[in-house]
């Protein structure tokens, strides 16, 4: 695991101890990085389930203005501080210990991106996606949602406000974009 291009361009990244996370591929990640292209730059960046930081800190390194990295997990949350402390990148970087779903629940602040990737196969996207549909504050009005899922997770969803415009697979990776609806 490390840092594809940017300012921290080759640091390599701790992974958290155990198997409470599911980091995602260099492949996918340089093709998540790819679509997002130089929309990255000076965006507002919201990594939920952060697990390793990992995408979050590659938004960092390629030119993101703030990264919010929100996490429960304790071993996560060292980890994430480590690699940012580690990529020097803990500048623009807030990590916030808590609940996904009640981080979700406070008085939002739009971000650019939002990156959704929990622990597979428990329906955590699907409630997570369906909160964002529901609060759409935390969105900017040209924003994405972007949920990382195993493709054998993958359902249509009923939305009232976000719509799937995107969809790819990386081997065992599924990325799900979602943006506001436009009429």
């Amino acid at each position: 695991m490390r840092v594809i291009t940017g300012k921290a361009k080759g640091h390599s990244l701790k992974s958290v101890p155990g198997d409470i996370t599911r980091p995602i591929t260099d492949r996918a990640k340089s093709a998540l990085f790819s679509i997002i292209g130089n929309w990255v730059i000076d965006s507002y960046f919201l990594d939920l389930f952060a697990g390793t930081g990992q995408v979050g800190i590659e938004a960092l390194s390629r030119g993101a203005r703030e990264a919010v990295f929100v996490e429960i997990a304790e071993q996560a949350l060292d980890t994430i501080r480590a690699n940012l402390e580690h990529t020097r990148l803990e500048k623009n970087a807030h990590v916030v210990r808590a609940d996904v779903f009640d981080f979700l629940l406070r008085n939002p602040n739009p971000f650019d991106f939002i990156y959704v990737a929990p622990p597979q196969y428990k329906g955590l996207w699907v409630k997570t996606l369906r909160l964002l549909d529901e609060r759409l504050g935390w969105l900017a009005s040209d924003g994405w949602v972007i949920v990382q899922i195993d493709p054998l997770e993958y359902e249509e969803q009923a939305l009232e406000h976000l719509a799937l415009f995107d969809q790819r697979s990386y081997g065992g990776v599924m990325l799900c974009f979602y943006g506001q609806y436009q009429e």
